[in-house]
C-alpha cells in the first residue's frame, strides 16, 4: 500500500454535526491496515 493523508471529507464529517450519533466508539485510522487482519 502506500501512505496517504486523511481525506478531508473525513475529518469534515466527523466535526459536523451530522456525527453526532457517533459516540462511544473508537475509529482507527489507520489506512485500512486493521481490515486486512
Amino acid at each position: 500500500g502506500q501512505l496517504q493523508l486523511c481525506q478531508p471529507a473525513a475529518i469534515c464529517f466527523l466535526a459536523s454535526d451530522e456525527a453526532s450519533f457517533i459516540n462511544g466508539t473508537t475509529l482507527v485510522v489507520d489506512g485500512g491496515r486493521l481490515a486486512q487482519l
